[in-house]
């Protein structure tokens, strides 16, 4: 009787333990069993039987994620730009993306906030304005253009006579002393009426035969903007607002006194009001020229960039905090692969001129946080 008694005990033991085990997976439910002894038959200890139950990791992704974009040019055009990317997130994620594009930074920072866009394409202080009204919006993707995480805003001008020497086919890039004009190809950003062919830095040349102007630049001090009808792209731009006006602030000069402003509402408008005479000076990012250049292939010729800011942390996708940390990833890892692909390439530079991405890291953005405690970036 001893005996037996002990062989029950050792039995027990051992289902204890196996209902204790832990598979050490996050991703699986495991259930282990032992079979009880027939009646009359010898107490043995049984072979477990397990069962597996897989954990989908996209049991929690909603069926649908609202993407929201900010025109920086014709917003309906954009519309039409993005279907392709759109389409590819949605077959890459398994669920619809709707791409919508909002009037302005506002409407997509209220959008994001209230839950009505799930991710957003933001300029720097859009994001960083996003992320002080609604704390749950979290930064995702940092593009990368030509390499550089940074950027900055260009002035220009439709009057040469502001140049200090005459101007000249290259470009500005921010020097340890200030802008420095070079050749074009010597800069990494794309400038208007240049392409890459085969990896090499070309003259462009429409479809229709019609050859691009190369963009001129000098040099001229923003003093010279004084009693000047300037054309900014809104209060929320980084580039087109925020740092060009805080340039003017640090020269003494009186937005409201000494120059005559308008908020245009795009880049492209920015540019287009210059090339058309509406206003002398206009502010962009680096070179948005180049978004009227099918249209106008003079632009650069006719739109002189003669200043800039100081270097800006590139434009980023940032989301509701709320979506589930894994179809963050996958949104990124798809964002990634697009971009990788020669389609990809060419829809991006449609869309904001980005050549790849790399995760955000919020503190970057304190230099846009340091310029924003000027007061200024408010309309």
């Amino acid at each position: 009787m001893k005996k037996r008694n002990i062989v029950v005990l050792l039995v027990a033991f051992v289902m204890i333990l196996a209902a204790c085990a832990d598979t050490g997976s996050d991703d699986t439910t495991t259930t282990t069993t032992t079979a009880p002894p027939a009646a009359g038959e010898t107490t043995t200890t049984a072979a477990p039987t397990t069962t597996t139950t897989m954990v989908d990791p996209m049991a929690d992704w909603p069926d649908q994620i609202v993407y929201g974009f900010v025109p920086s040019d014709n917003a309906e055009t954009l519309t039409d730009t993005i279907q392709p990317y759109m389409g590819y997130l949605s077959a890459e994620l398994g669920i619809e993306v709707e791409g919508v594009v909002t009037a302005d930074y506002n409407g997509l920072v209220v959008a994001l906030g209230a839950g009505q866009a799930d991710l957003g394409a933001f300029g720097p202080l859009g994001y960083v304005q996003a992320a002080e009204q609604y704390p749950t919006i979290e930064v995702l993707i940092q593009s990368i253009r030509f390499g550089a995480a940074t950027y900055h805003g260009q002035w220009f001008t439709n009057d040469a006579s502001i140049c200090d020497e005459p101007p000249v086919p290259g470009a500005l890039v921010n020097g340890p002393d200030g802008p420095e004009l070079k050749v074009a190809t010597d800069v990494v950003a794309l400038q208007v009426g240049w392409t890459f062919q085969d990896g090499v830095l070309v003259p462009e040349v429409l479809e229709d035969g019609t050859a691009v102007d190369p963009g001129l630049a000098c040099n001229a001090s923003l003093d010279k903007v004084r009693d000047r009808s300037i054309a900014f792209t809104s209060a929320s731009s980084t580039s087109g607002g925020l740092f060009p006006q805080l340039q003017l602030l640090e020269l003494d000069i009186d937005l409201e006194e000494d120059i005559e402003y308008t908020y245009v509402g795009s880049h492209d408008n920015a540019v287009a009001g210059v090339y058309n005479g509406d206003f002398e000076i206009g502010l962009s990012f680096d070179d948005a020229r180049r978004g009227l250049r099918k249209d106008s292939p003079d632009v650069g010729s006719k739109v002189i960039v003669f200043n800039l800011t100081s270097e800006i942390p590139n434009d980023v996708v940032a989301v509701r905090g709320e979506l589930p940390d894994s179809l963050k990833q996958a949104i990124y890892d798809a964002t990634e692969a697009f971009l990788a692909s020669e389609a990809g390439v060419e829809i991006f530079d449609e869309i904001y001129g980005w050549t790849g991405i790399r995760p955000a890291i919020d503190s970057d953005f304190d230099v846009v946080r340091d310029a924003q405690a000027s007061g200024l970036g408010e309309e």
